[in-house]
């Protein structure tokens, strides 16, 4: 198959709308090749959902592609100059270790960048080597599809492939790189990148492309910067209370690491909370807990507000009225954010409607569960299938009281006692990524190179809400340990 044609069969269509920007904003360059290149996974159904052959992209044209030895036609690679606020410090950061392919646009319209991650130097790679190590890879393809099948807008995972070389981090690993899907990668540290380093019709052509790319409803507004503001607060509002839902911890909220497009993005500490507990962090470079699980709404906030002074040239030309404008919007993000989360812990709970007690029967579990370290997933999956003994909270005084103001509120409501079951079923997951078990997949495929424990692991993580009997084992604790469970960054 000549090269021509295998773009062809794979069904490539690209567009590079980014490239088309203002130069201050990316360098084009291409990936570095790599020696030997393998497929380890593929995401079938997303290249499905994307117009691509996964048949032709299994193949050695395909691999050659996902490990950047290969540019198919119609990409332009360039890596995105982006800044950020990294725990409150701010810097000037950009593609360190990735690479845009251009953006796919799919046989039904849509638009998707393609992103390589790990595929060399760029001018941003701050002394780094451009690399990625297969763990790391591995552990945002798992993660990232699991936030996907929970219903969690993500990036996606479209593939990994390992290089053949080397990437010396504390020790020798093995390179891999990922190939990564994203509505866009616009975040808000590019636009304060913009609004440090460009000039304001650099920023306003930005703003203009989020618009036209994220927020068409709202591209004709007079007013459409500050709409641009809103849409964006209310997506993070919304994308934040599900994580929360979850028991999701990001552990590196740092500004460049939250998109416009209201996606999860950025997989490197990130990890799943067993316990309930609001102070939970797992990164091992948080040493304060500014990102820990109780505190994401607050960043949230915070980060949201950066993205607000950003804006401040565009919302109006009286520098004061453009920072009251700000204010006024970002003021709304902590009911936005509430609303969505009670709604969502009210279907946790099976109600659906609301009143006005609601909010305290919700925190007075939580605050039981906090008490007696219950686990967070299992205790809602108890609840839902009225198997309470599962439960630590069972037996004890506090819940029996609970639970009887917990029927009561249900018996209050017209929905049937079915129809409470089956949206309790349809909130709760039967399973999250367990900690100790996306480590279990990561060290088998790193340290023996066996795949199958992250494949039975992504096969189990793909219908979380399924409650099938496959799903029992995934659901258990780990072992106890002395030792706190941490993540790393994995650059």
């Amino acid at each position: 198959m000549t090269e021509r044609n295998a773009v062809k069969e794979a069904g490539w269509n690209f567009d590079n709308s980014y490239a088309r920007l203002p130069e201050s904003l990316f360098t084009s360059l291409n990936p570095t090749p790599v020696r030997s290149p393998k497929s380890i996974i593929f995401n079938s159904s997303l290249a499905s959902a994307l117009g691509l052959n996964d048949e032709v992209l299994q193949s050695n044209d395909g691999v050659a592609v996902f490990a950047g030895n290969d540019i198919p036609e119609g990409a332009l690679p360039l890596a995105q100059a982006y800044a950020g606020h990294q725990f409150g410090h701010f810097t000037m950061l950009g593609d360190g270790r990735a690479l845009l392919l251009g953006e796919q646009i799919t046989p039904q319209g849509d638009r998707f960048d393609i992103q390589l991650k790990g595929p060399g130097r760029t001018p941003y790679s701050r002394g780094g080597d451009g690399r990625a190590a297969l763990g790391p890879m591995l552990r945002e393809y798992i993660i990232s599809e699991a936030m996907h099948a929970l219903g969690i807008p993500t990036t996606r995972s479209l593939a990994v492939v390992t290089t053949g070389e080397s990437v010396i981090r504390e020790t020798e690993l093995p390179g891999a790189i990922l190939t990564r899907v994203a509505a866009s990668h616009l975040r808000v540290g590019t636009f304060q990148f913009a609004a440090k380093w460009g000039t304001v019709e650099e920023l306003r052509t930005l703003a203009d492309y989020t618009l036209q790319r994220h927020f068409p409803d709202v591209e004709g507004d007079e007013s459409r910067y500050l709409s641009l503001l809103q849409e964006v607060i209310k997506r993070q509002a919304a994308l934040i209370a599900k994580w929360q839902l979850v028991g999701f911890i990001h552990g590196v909220m740092n500004t460049d690491n939250m998109t416009i497009s209201g996606e999860t993005i950025d997989y490197g500490p990130c990890a799943f909370m067993d316990t309930y507990d609001p102070d939970t962090v797992f990164s091992s470079i948080d040493i304060q807990g500014r990102y820990a699980y109780g505190n994401q709404p607050n960043i949230g906030g915070w980060n949201l507000a950066r993205f607000a002074e950003t804006l401040l040239p565009l919302l109006h030309e009286n520098q004061q009225e453009a920072v009251q404008l700000a204010q006024d919007a970002i003021s709304d993000f902590p009911k936005l954010f509430r609303n969505n989360w009670l709604t969502g812990m009210r279907a946790k709970l099976g109600i659906f409607n609301e009143e006005e007690q609601d909010e305290t029967l919700i925190e007075d579990l939580l605050s039981m569960m906090q008490k007696y370290r219950a686990d967070y997933t299992n205790t809602f999956r108890a609840l839902t299938f009225e198997r309470h003994e599962d439960t630590i909270l069972f037996g004890t005084e506090e819940f029996k009281q609970w639970y009887e103001l917990w029927q009561e509120r249900l018996g209050r409501q017209q929905e049937t006692k079915d129809s409470s079951h089956q949206l309790m079923r349809n909130s709760n997951p039967a399973i999250i990524p367990r900690n100790h078990r996306v480590e279990e997949a990561l060290e088998a495929a790193v340290e023996e190179g066996d795949y199958s424990v992250v494949e039975r692991l992504l096969n189990v993580l793909s219908n979380p809400y399924a409650h099938t009997k496959e799903q029992d084992e995934y659901s258990t604790l780990p072992e106890p340990s002395v030792r706190p469970y941490r993540t790393f960054c994995g650059t």
